[in-house]
């Protein structure tokens, strides 16, 4: 006799693995977007799909764990093999090499580098100590305000904590920058540079603050379809000077092109500056290591302080869950100076954690 029930149950679990390879293959798709050119990832709903990557690890181990209680076997190995894959795609925070592929090979290559240091760390201290005596260090600070709702003596408080000497702030309002006059932020930091206020504004406009006088101070840094870039410069010695910058590429909301366009608009820092000087750039700059756009910037001669210290990821929002987070605002430099000791933390008002680091001149 014709069992239905038992028949109904096999299409059933037969139908589950379908859906279960359809899903996998999707999620397959889905990380791949990442590794698409420059660019092409200027159009919607890219740049967000791309952003959710670094969580694509959770639906690939739900889909192995469900392939192996299904046993399907190749079903969950696969998805297993995925998982994993998406996971080596957030090793560069802890291998400091955003170049090279994600692959296994890469991190035993790196961790045989770093038992290999570590038998000359006792030697290496000493000198380091030698070094800093000689080498230019201060500490760096960016936030998005959100909208200027972000919370003046908390900040000013934080620039003291910390002992910022460079400050940058993104979606500044005039209201915002007399709040932060009132809590005494020009008594820590005396030097600003405020962009203008035009209709390209996003959220508001860019302002960065320094301790000492600089020799050049521009609105305009460089020109990206979004709010001002504003610059201040001082000379580190007489060969070359160094340039502090706030910046604020467009959300991809307020179109995707000009959110490309203004990620990889950053780069013409490092084409024109004169050899020698060092440009950093801090803000929200709306994407991350996933994404094509900013992957670009960082070929052109940008290094993350983040990925340079190497000791984990630094997501900065949003700022009221713990978890997940996304990483949107960085910390960049060119040549010349190396990062450690990058933090994040809370800010009363603000969407976004603040970044901080600290930079030494090598």
């Amino acid at each position: 006799m014709f069992d239905f029930a038992t028949n109904g149950l096999r299409k059933g679990v037969a139908s589950m693995i379908t859906a279960l390879w359809i899903m996998l293959l999707v999620c397959i798709v889905w990380i791949a977007l990442g590794e698409m050119p420059a660019g092409w990832d200027g159009h919607l709903p890219l740049p967000y799909l791309i952003a959710l990557i670094p969580f694509m690890w959770i639906p690939t181990l739900a889909i192995s764990i469900a392939g192996f209680s299904l046993r399907e076997v190749g079903l969950g190995f696969t998805a297993l093999a995925v998982c994993l894959a998406s996971l080596l795609r957030k090793e560069q925070y802890w291998v400091n090499n955003l170049q090279t592929h994600n692959t296994a090979q890469m991190i035993a290559d790196k961790l045989a580098e770093k038992r290999e240091t570590s038998r000359e760390n006792s030697t290496a201290e000493v000198e380091t100590t030698v070094r800093a005596a000689h080498n230019g260090q201060f500490r760096v600070m960016t936030l998005n305000c959100r909208f200027g709702r972000a919370n003046a003596a908390a900040i000013v408080e934080a620039v003291k904590q910390h002992d910022i000497a460079v400050l940058a702030l993104q979606e500044l309002t005039e209201d915002l920058i007399d709040r932060l006059d009132a809590a005494g932020l020009a008594d820590l930091l005396p030097y600003r540079q405020l962009g203008e206020v035009k209709e390209s504004d996003n959220g508001g406009f860019n302002g960065v603050w320094i301790r000492v006088e600089p020799s050049d101070a521009s609105s305009v840094t460089v020109v990206i379809p979004a709010a001002d870039v504003p610059g201040l410069c001082f000379p580190i010695d007489s060969m070359r000077s160094i340039t502090f910058a706030s910046a604020h590429p467009k959300s991809p909301m307020r179109g995707c092109r000009d959110w490309s366009a203004g990620i990889i608009g950053l780069g013409a820092f490092v084409t024109t500056q004169n050899q020698g000087d060092i440009t950093v750039v801090m803000g929200d700059m709306n994407s991350g290591t996933d994404h094509p756009s900013f992957r670009k910037l960082m070929r052109l001669g940008f290094k993350d302080a983040a990925l340079v210290e190497a000791k984990g990821r630094r997501a900065t929002f949003p700022s009221w869950l713990p978890w997940p987070r996304i990483i949107l605002d960085h910390i960049l430099f060119t040549s010349g100076l190396d990062a450690s000791d990058v933090r994040s933390f809370t800010i009363e008002g603000s969407d976004h954690l603040a970044l901080t680091a600290t930079l030494t001149l090598q």
